[in-house]
């Protein structure tokens, strides 16, 4: 005697009163999901369109359904499992993986602004990112940088001892907001700059953006800073000078990511570091010590990406080293007819120096700022030997750095 074949087994779905404009195409789903392709899954519910909605929705995802007779409410039907649904998700696939290292070397231009590890569908806007190479933009050191990043931000207004008693003379008052004027303006072009290279980066390479959006705020700080401290005593702002602001520019407009990472962090921020320190050393009051220490600090991170970014570049595309010295030869090209930098910072600079009027104070404070050249040197030259220049090429192209230290 042949036996007869026992019934697929039913899984029970109760929706009550829940409709499918009200989500109950989610309980179904997972019903679906978790029965085994041989089980119907028996749906039951007192909605008015339930059957309606039932049948749309099945028929769109591929899944028969056979209505119940109407003496089994509230019975409302069985759903079987299609045995192949296509569906929008086929075509589509996996954007890298979530964590810091599952960044892939090219994302594709579809990818957009999916997050990195989702499951990208099929298809959708190309967008176009400038920077969307992975040993374009990535340094392994930009997850750990960006985790201390947002560990030292600092507000302005608690970090920064403003009501400290202090009163200094009117001279090194004026040298103190010259140099801060001096500061601003440099911090000024130091925020725009990340501002545009944050732009070029594909958002795959998120950590790379994070850190150059918190490089921003950090530079948008810095500005405040250094205008709260200028202003601090009811004076007026510094002076400007031509050949100040036409150094800066030319970091505006340098299109390509690594170039002007290395011209702005390498070079630049870097000679910063050594100012910044020689203002903490030689600040006349408390307010101006803590905020160039607290901005050497930030500094130092922004230097130490673009030297991780160029160190890791320059290892995959040896060339590089080729068209970072043409960048330095080239802005030395268009700088070399002005006059450097501001007559009234250098004299600032070995005001704060010096200390005082005297002449033996002022040779003190003279000489204090040729060692601050000299250590700018020394640095900057230490920087590209990291780069893989030899000693003769780091010498010869520190000497080309602007004379404006940005």
């Amino acid at each position: 005697m042949t036996a007869r074949p026992r019934p697929a087994a039913v899984v029970r779905l109760d929706l009550s009163g829940l409709g499918f404009d009200q989500g109950a195409h989610l309980l179904l789903r997972r019903a679906l999901e978790e029965a085994a392709p041989d089980r119907q899954v028996a749906v039951w519910g007192t909605h008015p369109a339930l059957l309606y909605q039932l049948t749309v929705w099945c028929r769109r995802e591929g899944h028969l359904v056979t209505p119940a007779p109407p003496d089994q409410a509230p019975l409302c039907a069985h759903v079987t499992p299609g045995a192949h649904v296509t569906t929008r998700w086929e075509g589509a696939d996996r954007a890298g993986s979530a964590g810091p290292g599952g960044a892939v070397r090219r994302p594709p231009l579809h990818w957009g602004l999916a997050a990195r590890g989702a499951l990208v569908e099929e298809g959708g806007p190309e967008v176009y990112f400038a920077v969307a190479d992975r040993d374009t933009a990535w340094t392994d050191l930009a997850p750990r940088l960006y985790r201390q990043a947002t560990a030292a931000q600092w507000d302005p207004d608690t970090a920064v001892p403003w009501d400290a008693p202090f009163s200094l003379p009117d001279g090194i008052e004026r040298a103190v907001v010259q140099v801060m004027t001096f500061l601003v303006e440099n911090e000024q072009a130091a925020l725009v700059v990340p501002g545009r290279l944050l732009a070029q980066v594909h958002p795959h390479f998120r950590e790379v953006l994070q850190l150059l959006a918190v490089q921003a705020a950090d530079e948008a700080r810095h500005v405040e800073v250094f205008t709260r401290r200028a202003l601090l005593r009811g004076g007026e702002m510094g002076t400007s000078s031509v050949g100040g602001r036409a150094s800066l520019a030319t970091l505006l407009r340098e299109p390509d990511f690594s170039i002007a990472s290395f011209l702005l962090s390498v070079l630049g921020e870097g000679s910063f570091l050594n100012l910044l320190a020689f203002l903490e050393r030689y600040a006349p009051d408390p307010v101006t010590r803590r905020i160039t220490h607290l901005v050497r600090q930030d500094e130092a991170r922004h230097v130490a990406f673009g030297l991780g970014h160029l160190e890791h570049r320059s290892t995959v595309d040896p060339p590089l080293r080729g068209r970072l010295r043409a960048a330095v030869e080239r802005r030395h090209e268009v700088l070399v007819h002005t006059a450097g930098l501001n007559t009234d910072v250098f004299d600032a600079l070995v005001l704060l120096a010096a200390g005082s009027w005297s002449p033996t104070a002022i040779e003190r404070g003279w000489r204090a700022v040729q060692r601050l050249r000299a250590d700018m040197d020394e640095g900057r030259r230490h920087r590209l030997s990291r780069l893989g220049f030899t000693d003769d090429e780091a010498a010869d192209l520190s000497q080309l750095h602007t004379r404006n230290f940005m």
